[in-house]
């Protein structure tokens, strides 16, 4: 078994080939520091676009809803989801999200 710790601009080119999915899952947009801080930029869903358009694999990539990522991601395919969050026991929001893919 291996396990690696990278970011994703070395784990992507490092595993891609054409019988690849990737599953990605970064935070969401506004939300960039919810992983830790400083760990995700508002940038590199840019960088991670520009990845994404080079790859040779398939990706599934889910993100909030945003104009923003529309306009970042809009050379892929979109699919939106609504769904609910709830942190509290009882509290829910309906949201909604997108499921990008190439």
């Amino acid at each position: 078994m291996t396990i690696e710790n990278l970011s994703f601009e070395k784990f992507i080119p490092r595993y891609d080939k054409s019988t690849t999915l990737f599953y990605i899952d970064p935070p969401y947009y506004t939300n960039e520091n919810d992983y830790g801080k400083d760990l995700f930029k508002r940038s590199d869903f840019e960088v991670l676009n520009e990845l994404l358009k080079g790859l040779k694999g398939k990706f599934i990539l889910s993100l909030n809803d945003r104009p923003e990522v529309r306009e970042i991601f809009k050379s892929f395919d979109f699919e939106g989801v609504s769904l609910k969050y709830s942190i509290a026991k009882n509290a829910t929001n309906k949201v909604g999200e997108l499921i990008i893919s190439n």
